[in-house]
């Protein structure tokens, strides 16, 4: 890890930004974020202690890299959710609820864990004649938006339950995470590599629908979107009904076409595969769902995750299976599947550039 330019502690009690012995310290991450230098062309480091860091971040710099001092111990947290009102009256939408959002290349967070602390769970418990209960209750963790690209996250918790982790653009690198959620709770346009990783399904206590994990949308000319290599699709309790879980389906989202009416985007073409993928037995047998968009005149319209690209190959455990509706990967075509094809030509494991 290059040399540590500020600390943020919630324990702080000075001036914010005093520098002690050339570093910067911080009670807060947004003034630590304010800071920061805004074309930096190397890893400005921030070193976050053991704490609850509750602020809605956005990062919009260069090379910015969060390394926390303990991962279960480091939370960044914020908890809005879709319908959530904001000061104006208006409500955040799924895009706006998300804890933290990444706009500039090059960001790093190791070693810590974000979340989106809504109280999913209590909403739902709520009568539906309840007028303090959201309709709209997604809720994300972590977004990543125009401007990303080449994003590691390293040994990081990602929390929440429904749209927990918005790879909407650029490419990304997850390492030894695990990422919580039980609807479509991982999904977007971006390309993204899972490595290693805990996919852990929440339960919703249903013995037939407990969620579905993916939700790509996935531009028809990007070969590649997510790519699940060598992880493990886990549940929450041991209690949770087997088969109850659908590895994702095609999310097209709305978009305004050439004639200027908005539909469900027609070049979202979902791309997930499963390589070397252990998976418990809440994994359903059939796999993968469709997903409902809507025509031009409002009418819903389902897509099939037939004509999405969503493969496995030599996927393993009581939730494993192959037949017609779960799409098998030769040998020969999965060893296409590598990091470097997945992110375009990018591998942080090689790139001499990038800071291991």
């Amino acid at each position: 890890m290059s040399c540590v330019n500020a600390v943020v502690d919630c324990k702080y009690i000075g001036i914010e930004g005093t520098r002690i012995n050339g570093v910067r310290l911080y009670q807060c991450m947004t003034s630590a974020l304010n800071d920061a230098p805004d074309n930096a062309t190397q890893p400005y480091v921030i070193l976050i202690k053991q704490g609850r860091y509750y602020e809605k971040l956005n990062v919009t710099k260069p090379f910015i890299t969060f390394i926390g001092e303990q991962r279960d111990q480091t939370v960044l947290t914020f908890d809005t959710a879709s319908d959530t009102k904001k000061s104006d009256g208006t409500t955040y939408g799924t895009t706006g609820s998300a804890s933290i959002t990444v706009r500039a290349r090059d960001f790093r967070a190791e070693n810590l864990t974000i979340e989106n602390s809504f109280d999913y769970p209590a909403n739902a418990a709520k009568p539906s004649n309840d007028s303090t209960r959201l309709a709209n209750a997604q809720a994300v963790a972590l977004k990543t938006d125009t401007g990303n690209d080449r994003a590691i996250f390293k040994n990081i918790n990602l929390m929440g339950y429904q749209d927990t982790l918005y790879v909407n653009a650029g490419r990304h690198y997850f390492t030894q995470c695990c990422i919580c959620g039980k609807i479509d709770f991982i999904f977007g346009a971006g390309q993204a590599v899972f490595d290693d990783c805990d996919i852990v399904s929440r339960d919703r206590a249903s013995a037939t629908n407990n969620g579905w994990i993916t939700a790509p949308s996935t531009h028809v000319s990007n070969a590649f979107g997510f790519l699940f290599i060598h992880s493990r699709l886990k549940k929450e309790h041991s209690t949770m009904a087997d088969h109850s879980v659908a590895l994702g389906r095609p999310w097209h989202p709305t978009t305004r076409l050439l004639d200027g009416t908005r539909a469900a985007d027609p070049n979202a073409v979902g791309s997930v595969a499963f390589i070397h993928c252990w998976m418990d037995s809440h994994i359903a047998p059939n796999g993968w769902e469709p997903m409902a968009g809507k025509d031009k005149d409002g009418n819903p319209i389902w897509f099939d995750p037939a004509d999405a690209r969503f493969f496995e190959f030599a996927s393993r455990g009581p939730g494993a299976s192959t037949n017609d509706a779960r799409r098998s990967l030769s040998e020969e075509v999965a060893r296409n599947f590598t990091i470097d094809h997945v992110l375009s030509g990018w591998n942080p494991l090689t790139d001499a550039s990038v800071e291991k």
